[in-house]
């Protein structure tokens, strides 16, 4: 009991994050849409990065951290000309995560 708590609690975040959402073309998109439609409605992404990242969890006998596995982490970027923000997609793991509207640079 007392650890499904702890997965209920530490999923709670992923669900809890307010996602965006932008046109492409005729079409809305979300965080909803699998990464294969969302290439098929806006086409390849302005720039991509990404990144390897060891997923870590907290030994119970001596509380070290002790690596799992690794996920691996895509940023996708959309630009959308000048008089709009470009919009950030965070995969993870060959899902969307997130979107976001990048922040712009203070003057």
């Amino acid at each position: 009991m007392k650890m499904s708590l702890l997965w209920i609690a530490a999923l709670l975040p992923l669900g809890a994050a307010a996602d965006e959402t932008f046109r492409c073309g005729k079409w809305i998109v979300s965080s909803d849409l699998s990464v294969d439609a969302l290439e098929q409605k806006c086409g390849p992404p302005t720039t991509v990065t990404s990144d390897t990242q060891d997923v870590l969890v907290r030994n119970r006998n001596n509380g070290l951290m002790v690596k799992v596995g690794e996920t691996t982490v895509a940023t996708w970027t959309y630009d959308r000309g000048s008089t709009a923000a470009a919009m950030v997609v965070t995969i993870v793991d060959g899902r969307i995560k997130s979107i976001e509207r990048q922040k712009q640079a203070s003057r």
